[in-house]
C-alpha cells in the first residue's frame, strides 16, 4: 500500500483480486463446548464461476509488494462490494504507539472497483482515490447530462503503480498451497494466505 516503505506520515493502498458462536456441549461438561472459528463460512468460500469451482482472493497490499488486508469469497462474487470489507481489515501500528491507522494516503484500483458505492465511502473518509471509470458508467454520466455529475479524475502516472500489488499476488501464488488451494475449510486456507503473507513480509 506505501509508496515504498510504510511510515507514518505517508501510505497508500493498491487493489486486486484473483480469487454467533455454535455450542455442542454435554450435559454438565462445559469442556466440550465448541465455537465457528472467526472466518468460518457456510459455502467454504468456494463458487462455481468461468474457470470452474474455485474461490477469489481480494487483496490490498502496499508499494513494497506486501500485503496488508485480504478477503476470501466466492469465485463469482464480484469484486467491487469487497473493497470496503477489505478496508475494513487494515490496521498499520504507529512507529511512536497509539491507535492504528486505518486510513491511507491514497488507494489505487482498477476498473472492477469502480462503483458509486466506494467512491462515496472513499470520499467520506476523505481518502484519495485513483480509480478508472468504466465505460458504461462514463457513458451513462454523458447521457444525463448536468446530473450526471463531474467526471471522475484520474491520474495515469499515479495508476501506473497499480502493478505493486499485481506483483504482490505472483509474490503469493509462489506459495503452491496459496495458488491451488488444496485446503477444504474456508478458515483454514484463511490461515494459509495469512502464513504466505507473513513470509512476505519477514522475507521482503
Amino acid at each position: 500500500m506505501g509508496r515504498g516503505d510504510l511510515t507514518d506520515d505517508e501510505w497508500a493502498d493498491q487493489w486486486d483480486s484473483v480469487p454467533a458462536a455454535h455450542r455442542s456441549a454435554v450435559a454438565g461438561s462445559a469442556a466440550s463446548r465448541r465455537r465457528r472459528p472467526s472466518r468460518h463460512r457456510s459455502d467454504e468460500a468456494l463458487g462455481r464461476s468461468r474457470g470452474g469451482l474455485n474461490c477469489k482472493i481480494h487483496l490490498a497490499g502496499e508499494g513494497a509488494c506486501r500485503p496488508l488486508a485480504f478477503v476470501i469469497t466466492p469465485g463469482q462474487w464480484g469484486d467491487a462490494p469487497q473493497l470496503i470489507s477489505v478496508m475494513e481489515q487494515i490496521r498499520v501500528p504507529r512507529p511512536i504507539g497509539g491507535r492504528p491507522r486505518t486510513r491511507p494516503d491514497r488507494l489505487g484500483g482498477d476498473k472492477a472497483y469502480s462503483s458509486l458505492r466506494n467512491r462515496s465511502c472513499l470520499r467520506r473518509r476523505q481518502i484519495k482515490h485513483t480509480i478508472p471509470e468504466r465505460k458504461d458508467q462514463r457513458a451513462n454520466r454523458r447521457r444525463r447530462g448536468s446530473k450526471g455529475g463531474r467526471p471522475v479524475p484520474f491520474d495515469k502516472e499515479i495508476y501506473r503503480r497499480r502493478n505493486e500489488v499485481e506483483r504482490t499476488i505472483n509474490r503469493l501464488k509462489t506459495f503452491r498451497t496459496v495458488a491451488t488451494r488444496c485446503d477444504k475449510r474456508a478458515y483454514v486456507f484463511c490461515g494459509t494466505v495469512a502464513a504466505a503473507a507473513i513470509r512476505l513480509w519477514l522475507h521482503p
